[in-house]
Order: C-alpha cells, then sequence, then structure tokens
C-alpha cells in the first residue's frame, strides 16, 4: 500500500510485511488488542524526527541546578529543563515520583507530557563508569578519554564516534578492537593503521582501502593476507622500508599531497562493494554484519527480522530504531536505548519492557508517558497506579489522542504526532535542531529550520568564532608549524582558527602526546571538522536503484547510478577480490 507522507508529500509503501509487524506490536490492555495504526511519515522523516531528539557533541560549561557543581552538559546554560550532574541525577536527593500527576482529558497529550518533561530533572551528560572522561557523552568504562562519543571501554582515545573496546584511538569513526589507530572508519581489529576505511585485522598500514589480514601496506585496496604492498604492487621487506624512509608523514603538507593522490588512485582503481555485507542473510541497506532478513538499515551488527535500523546492535524483529543496542526485540519508534522489549516511542530508556511514550527510563515495565524513572511499573505520568487502574485508564488516553482537540492538538495532528503510532513531535525536542544528530544526516540552515517552527541555538563557537578569530594572538593567527617535529609545547595555549570552518579550537596535552607518537602533524582543522569531513567520507544513507558496473545486474545501493566509484555487485566483487 502506497502512503503520503505528511511532511515532505514523498510516497512510501507500507506493505503487508509492515502491517504484520504493526500487529505484533499492538500493545494489549485487560485483554483487548489496540491496533498500532500504520506511520504518517515516510521512513526517512521518521529516522529526522528522532533524530532531533540526540544531542552527540554539543557541549556547554553549566552548573548543576541541584548542587551547583559545574561540569560539561549537552543542555546549554539559560535551558527551560532542570539539569542534573550524572552524580546528583542517579543519586538519592530526589524522586522522580514526586513530579507524578493526574492525566487531564481536557488537554492534549503532548502538552502534558511535555510539562513533565520540564519538571523531571534530566540527565546533564551520559557518561557511566567512566574515568577522568568527562568531556565525553554516551560512553560507559572509559578511561582517559575526551570527546568521545558512543563509545566504551576504551583507554587513552580522543575525537571519536562509536569506537569501542579500543586504546589509543584519534579522529576515527565505528572502529572496534583496534590500537593505536588514527583517522579510521569502519576499521576491526586493527593495529596502527592511518587514514584507512573497511580493514581488518590489519597492521602498519597506511591509507588503505577494504583489507583484511594484511600488514606493512600503503595506498592499496582490496588486498586479502598481503605484506608490503605499495599502491597494491608487491614490494621486497627492504624496498618497502625504504620507501617509507622517503615519506614525510609528519608534514601537513606533504601529508595532505598523499591524500590526495591517494584518494585520485583508489578513485581510479578500487572495486567498491554495493552493499557492504559479512556474513549476512537476506538483508538490504549498508554496513550490515551478522544479521538476517534486515532491510534498508546502516550500521548494524547481529540484527534479525528488522527493518529501518541506524546505528543498532542484536536487534531483533524490530523497526524505526537508533542507537539503540543490547538485545531489543518486538519495539519500535526508539532512540539511544538499552534492552527494550515490547517498547515503542521512546527514547534514552534502558532495560525496560512494555513502555510506551517514556525518556530517561531504567529497570521499568508497563508505563505510559513517564520520564526518569528507575525500578517502577505500571505508572502514568510518573504517578502510581494498580494493574488494574494502569490497564483501565491507558485505553481511555490512547482513544483521548485519537480524538485530540483544540489548537495544539491540531499542531500534533499536522506533524503525525497527535495519535498512538507516532513519536515525540518535534515541538518538544529538549535541544535546538542544529544541536542534534539530525543535523548532521538531515543538514538545514537556520533559515529552513525557523520555517518549520523548529529551534536554533546559536552555539557559543558559532556566535563567539570569529571574534575570538581576530583576538587571537593579539589580533595575529597562530600559525601551526608543519611538521610534528617543530611543534613547541606553547601551541596547548594557542587558540587555532579551523581552516575549513574558521572557527576556533585548541589543542590538548594528550593529544600532542599522540601526534609526536606515530609522527603525524597536528591537525588544521577543529575536532568538529574532522567529524563531518569523516561522516562525509561515509556513503549516505539511503538506497538507490543502480546497476552492477560489471555485470549490469539491478541493485540497491548507497552508490547512486552516476557515482564515479566503481561498484559492484556481491557476485561480481567476490570474483574481483578473491
Amino acid at each position: 500500500m502506497l502512503k503520503k507522507c505528511g511532511h515532505c508529500g514523498q510516497n512510501f509503501e507500507f506493505s503487508s510485511d509492515d502491517a504484520a509487524f504493526h500487529e505484533r506490536i499492538s500493545p494489549i490492555f485487560a485483554g483487548k488488542k489496540y491496533q498500532m495504526p500504520a506511520p504518517t511519515l515516510c521512513p526517512d522523516c521518521r529516522n529526522q524526527r528522532r533524530q532531533m531528539f540526540r544531542n552527540d557533541r554539543v557541549f556547554y560549561n553549566r552548573k548543576c541546578d541541584l548542587t551547583g557543581k559545574q561540569f560539561i552538559s549537552i543542555f546549554a546554560p539559560g535551558s527551560s529543563y532542570k539539569i542534573y550532574h550524572p552524580d546528583a541525577w542517579y543519586g538519592d536527593k530526589w524522586n522522580a515520583m514526586d513530579f507524578g500527576r493526574d492525566y487531564d482529558f481536557n488537554r492534549p497529550f503532548f502538552e502534558q507530557l511535555n510539562e513533565l518533561m520540564h519538571d523531571v530533572p534530566r540527565l546533564g551528560i551520559d557518561i557511566v563508569n567512566c574515568e577522568n572522561s568527562y568531556y565525553c557523552n554516551f560512553c560507559s568504562d572509559d578511561k582517559d578519554c575526551y570527546l568521545d562519543i558512543a563509545g566504551e571501554a576504551n583507554r587513552d582515545s580522543y575525537f571519536n564516534l562509536f569506537v569501542k573496546y579500543s586504546k589509543d584511538t584519534v579522529d576515527c569513526t565505528f572502529v572496534y578492537n583496534s590500537e593505536l589507530c588514527y583517522e579510521c572508519i569502519n576499521c576491526y581489529d586493527c593495529y596502527n593503521v592511518q587514514n584507512s576505511m573497511y580493514c581488518e585485522n590489519c597492521s602498519d598500514c597506511y591509507f588503505c582501502f577494504d583489507l583484511k589480514g594484511c600488514k606493512n601496506c600503503i595506498f592499496s585496496h582490496g588486498l586479502r593476507s598481503k605484506e608490503y604492498h605499495i599502491f597494491n604492487e608487491k614490494k621486497t621487506k627492504e624496498e618497502y622500508a625504504d620507501y617509507m624512509k622517503r615519506l614525510t608523514m609528519g608534514s601537513y603538507a606533504q601529508r595532505q599531497k598523499l591524500y590526495e593522490g591517494w584518494t585520485k588512485f583508489k578513485l581510479e582503481n578500487a572495486i567498491f562493494r554495493g552493499n557492504y555485507f559479512l556474513n549476512c542473510e537476506n538483508c538490504g541497506g549498508n554496513d550490515i554484519k551478522n544479521s538476517k532478513n534486515t532491510f534498508y538499515s546502516f550500521n548494524v551488527l547481529n540484527c534479525e527480522d528488522c527493518k529501518f535500523l541506524y546505528d543498532v546492535l542484536d536487534a531483533k524483529d524490530c523497526r524505526d530504531l537508533n542507537y539503540s543496542l543490547y538485545k531489543p526485540e518486538l519495539s519500535y519508534e526508539l532512540i539511544s536505548s538499552l534492552n527494550m522489549v515490547k517498547c515503542a516511542f521512546s527514547m534514552a530508556s534502558h532495560y525496560n519492557s512494555d513502555v510506551y511514550y517514556c525518556e530517561m527510563l531504567n529497570h521499568c515495565a508497563n508505563m505510559f508517558g513517564c520520564s526518569g524513572l528507575t525500578h517502577k511499573q505500571y505508572c502514568i505520568l510518573n504517578k502510581q497506579y494498580s494493574k488494574e487502574e494502569y490497564e483501565e485508564l491507558v485505553p481511555r488516553i490512547i482513544k483521548h489522542m485519537e480524538r485530540a482537540h483544540g489548537a495544539s492538538a491540531q499542531a500534533e495532528r499536522r506533524s503525525g504526532s497527535a495519535s498512538l503510532g507516532e513519536f515525540f513531535p518535534a515541538s518538544v525536542s529538549p535541544f535546538a535542531y542544529n544541536e542534534t544528530v539530525a543535523n548532521e544526516y538531515f543538514p538545514l540552515s537556520k533559515e529552513n529550520v525557523l520555517s518549520r517552527g523548529w529551534r536554533w541555538q546559536d552555539t557559543p563557537s558559532e556566535a563567539r568564532g570569529y571574534q575570538e578569530k581576530q583576538s587571537a594572538e593579539g589580533g595575529h593567527l597562530y600559525k601551526i608549524p608543519d611538521n610534528i617535529n617543530d611543534v613547541n609545547d606553547d601551541i596547548l595555549g594557542k587558540v587555532l582558527i579551523c581552516e575549513k570552518s574558521g572557527k576556533p579550537y585548541k589543542i590538548i596535552e594528550q593529544e600532542l602526546k599522540f601526534y609526536r607518537r606515530i609522527k603525524i602533524p597536528v591537525p588544521h582543522r577543529s575536532p568538529d571538522q574532522r567529524h563531518v569531513d569523516r561522516i562525509n567520507l561515509r556513503t549516505p544513507r539511503h538506497l538507490f536503484d543502480r546497476k552492477c558496473d560489471k555485470c549490469r545486474t539491478s541493485l540497491m545501493s548507497p552508490y547512486k547510478s552516476d557515482a564515479k566509484e566503481k561498484v559492484f555487485c556481491d557476485k561480481c566483487y567476490i570474483e574481483k577480490i578473491y
């Protein structure tokens, strides 16, 4: 069945398989099933809406609203929400049940939920069991890390996204079980690998693409279990060592030339898989590993019978999840969650079952429209009910949502969020659009954002960047030495200006030690710009109808039909590489 998106106006398919999933996840109260309706927005617009509720990396220095302690937070000073330091939020000085309230059938649901979201204190930064890693977010078990986002069990690592179980990794994206890596994307089990993508079980490799089991390679692609290769040509150990000695890898200017030459060589010679799958059966999307029957999904691992997943691990029979890990099952429209079973339309919640329209819940069950609760069940708007009361009241609220009235409800209906079956409307996001990951994958101008009725935050670097640029060094810009050997410790006190964005940034001490250790130049771009650069190196999270450049068979790929890369279907790729 074709439906028209209520936001962008594009047609999208709601298949019989989609309908069957909605039947499976329809909630049951007092023995009666309440049908989960079809979505009103297309998959991309649903994805964009969810991502408006996650701020990964826009940080502020502010005070805890409970203790007054200064800390790094993802909420700006002056936020309309109550923001607590993690120690205070997880402490025993407050109780989220104190904010419980009756449901008012004379007012729209999301109006009441939004008020609760403002009253219940929010976790100012999401770090758990981390040591000396305060300038991080969505991290657990990190030690001595800085600007690590969505990391886990990392050591001495900086400026990363989705790096896990790694040590001494800098400027990496989606890297697992690796050490001493720099500017790597989608690499696993690597050691001393730089400026590389899609490498596994490799060591001492530089500027490489799609290598497995290789070591001592540079400017190479599509190799398996090889050593001492330069531009895909086999060399002796002595020839390789002599070539490496002649490279000036510590010079920024020379390294840029090397990178440009490598990019040209890769584009002209490398074979790109139409879809990057590993140990997959009947899947569609890109960057999928160890999965089965998973479609239109990107960067997922160990998933089965799923659709529309983005950065998800271990999911089973789920749809429309972002950043959801550790065995979510029979769940729909979630973001930033762990181990959610039979849950829908919730965010920043972990280890729950049968919860709807909730946020910041931990170890709860049978909840509707709640915030900030732990080890609770049968609550509505943070008020406790008996099982019988809960199962009688929730269906009434669902019916009220369906026949919502008033100006606010009409606005909800226009946004596709007036009834059961839709995620939180953008209007109740605690973040401005440009603070969220939505702006990374669906970038919009300030004017466009405001015209849609969404918020925009002039962040400190945007508001003060050019003033700092003028005042830095008394009106003279600090010139970064070209070679790492010429960089003195005094750079640590300097304000540097990003060569691409013009925004200010600084070098931290442990970062400089890393550059010196592996003999690479100080970057001339800010951490935020380097993050954007890496995102742009990855394929888009969209699929296009195209043909294999060798056999001309049709495939759905993140590479457009007019892409410059040589794109092969799996059959032709395997024949060529292996």
